[in-house]
């Protein structure tokens, strides 16, 4: 019985087993597995078909003026004056795989995180204190509510130096 990971195995080993032949003929485990598993033999036919006809390809040769029509084109690159900046830059950004602007534009990205979450902030606690400035009428219950819990731990203080000195509390 035949898993996946034989299949794997013996899929990837293929492209090395076509071109050496006398490898294919010492591989027992291969031919055993070929045989046991149409799906890898129907794989290991294609792929012998494949190579088949590429190697039936025949190449078309290039046209008797492709060697004149290139060496007119490199004399006129040769000829030409240098690009300017903005010419250099454009095709930098055409053709290049942005792969030395990564680092750049991950620092850029990180300042502008940086910069946003930090305003981002400062603008929440001026919200937050805005509404507590902006309510006056809750100001002033915030205000009396202290008071009161300040008289109470007074009236605490009182009566536990009352109690202590032997006096009786006052009320």
């Amino acid at each position: 019985m035949t898993t996946k990971n034989d299949c794997h195995a013996i899929r990837s080993r293929m492209p090395d087993l076509l071109f050496e032949t006398d490898l294919l003929k010492t591989r027992a485990d291969f031919r055993e597995h070929l045989a046991s598993c149409p799906a890898c033999s129907h794989e290991w036919q294609e792929l012998q078909m494949t190579f088949a006809l590429l190697d039936e390809w025949k190449t078309p040769e290039p046209s008797a003026y492709f060697d004149g029509k290139l060496h007119a084109r490199l004399r006129d690159v040769i000829a030409a004056p240098p690009e300017g900046l903005l010419e250099r830059f454009r095709s930098f950004l055409l053709f290049s795989t942005g792969r030395q602007l990564r680092p750049a534009l991950a620092g850029a990205l990180a300042l502008v995180l940086a910069v946003g979450g930090g305003s981002g902030l400062v603008g929440l606690r001026q919200h937050l204190s805005g509404n507590q400035a902006s309510s006056a009428a809750l100001n002033d219950l915030n205000v009396l509510d202290n008071n009161a819990q300040a008289l109470q731990q007074m009236d605490q203080l009182l009566d536990e130096s009352g109690a202590d000195e032997g006096a009786p509390p006052t009320t």
